[in-house]
């Protein structure tokens, strides 16, 4: 057996069985955005964008003009979390004067990643429907694989809106998928190898040039690292940037400081 038949590719992407006390990060996430979502006074929670129970974003608007509207869509692989677990994460683009959209979607197995890309781009067009301005997206894990897709030339979003958009952050993000296929969790997913093609960003060119940064914790898995430095090589106007000592679980913590150089990565022009 060659090398590429042995190597495990779970292990890969298992990210909580190499991260200390990981199962202590979600809890404290669903509480950390509890206490954002009782304390922040400006809040529409759980506008419809379409017809499934979540299909609903929250948006956050800042104490004043706003700058512009961040997007910030939650990772779990596809499979887990909901926007009510990474409220807390909107305070560092917000305390910079930039609304702030979180949406939910479905979830394999019940639907395709390709069904997600869809429902990210209804969202991106509900949310930017009700706010002025330039959209800046950003993505954790899954995430950042689904605002990348944005950008990619079978966009499901509109000229107008995809004209709009002025910087995309993939963070730790997934931008090619036929790895995913030698996992467990392609039982849940159903990739077939032209799905896998079609849903890796890091595959096509870009259908307009945009400013994207790959940020990827130096901590994280090497594969997560790959696909960072991967997703720059294969696009003219993206950069990828490794964070020191950062894990796949703590490298998002940095949305919440308005001075940090995530924040600053995403929003500066």
């Amino acid at each position: 057996m060659n090398e590429q038949e042995t190597f495990d590719w779970d292990d890969a992407y298992a990210n909580a069985a190499h991260i200390q006390d990981a199962a202590t990060y979600p809890p404290r996430w669903a509480k950390d955005a509890n206490q954002f979502r009782d304390s922040w006074p400006i809040q529409d929670i759980d506008v419809p964008y379409g017809d499934s129970e979540r299909q609903r974003l929250d948006v956050f608007s800042p104490d004043g003009p706003s700058r512009g509207l961040v997007v910030l869509v939650h990772g779990g692989y596809w499979l887990r979390f909901d926007k009510s677990s990474w409220s807390h994460l909107a305070e560092g683009c917000l305390n910079q004067n930039w609304a702030v959209c979180l949406p939910s979607y479905d979830l394999a197995p019940l639907v395709r990643i390709e069904e997600i890309t869809l429902q990210i781009g209804d969202a991106i067009k509900t949310a930017g429907g009700r706010l002025d301005g330039p959209i800046r997206l950003v993505g954790h894990s899954a995430g950042g694989h689904l605002v990348t897709r944005m950008l990619c030339p079978d966009t499901p979003l509109s000229a107008d809106t995809l004209g709009r958009i002025e910087k995309v952050v993939s963070i730790s993000g997934l931008h090619d998928l036929r790895p995913l296929r030698k996992t467990a969790m392609n039982a849940s997913f159903d990739l077939s190898e032209g799905d896998a093609e079609r849903e890796s960003p890091a595959l096509v060119r870009p259908l307009r040039e945009c400013p994207v940064v790959a940020w990827v914790g130096e901590d994280e898995r090497p594969e997560f690292v790959r696909q960072s430095k991967l997703l720059a090589q294969a696009w003219p106007t993206a950069t990828c940037h490794v964070e020191p000592g950062r894990h796949h679980f703590d490298v998002i913590e940095d949305l919440i400081n308005p001075d940090s150089g995530l924040v600053s990565a995403l929003l500066k022009d």
